[in-house]
């Protein structure tokens, strides 16, 4: 399962509902991963890795986390779904279109508490926490 970026920023503010759903994945044995965009999308932007211990822990899940990249498939895959949410009239993301493209290419859920947005997107099998 691919986690948004939204929750691995719940993961970090250790918000309980993001932690209770990392231990009930774990009980089931479903792996977790994420995107080279929600690292691109973490570093770029979020307040939280400006305080060193939210950025060390940051740094120490990226590495027990599994990690799927943005390859060319994906990159098809990705620009179609922008492609036709835009001329469905939907605003998304191109990040967002771009963890959608991975997920899809790659036969993965996505874990994110920002089920309205990636719903839209066919093919997306979404989860929330």
């Amino acid at each position: 399962m691919i986690t948004d970026t939204s929750f691995i920023i719940d993961l970090i503010r250790n918000k309980q509902f993001a932690i209770d759903k990392v231990i009930e994945l774990k009980k089931k044995n479903i792996p977790l991963y994420i995107t080279a965009i929600t690292v691109f999308e973490l570093m770029q932007g979020n307040k939280d890795i400006a305080n060193a211990d939210k950025m060390k822990k940051l740094e120490e899940l990226f590495d027990t986390l599994g990690i799927y990249s943005f390859d060319i498939q994906s990159a098809k895959i990705s620009g179609k779904i922008l492609r036709e949410l835009i001329d469905e009239g939907m605003i998304i993301e191109s990040e967002d279109a771009m963890i959608a493209g991975i997920a899809i290419k790659n036969s993965q859920s996505l874990l994110t508490r920002n089920v309205k947005h990636f719903q839209r997107i066919k093919g997306l099998t979404v989860e929330t926490y």
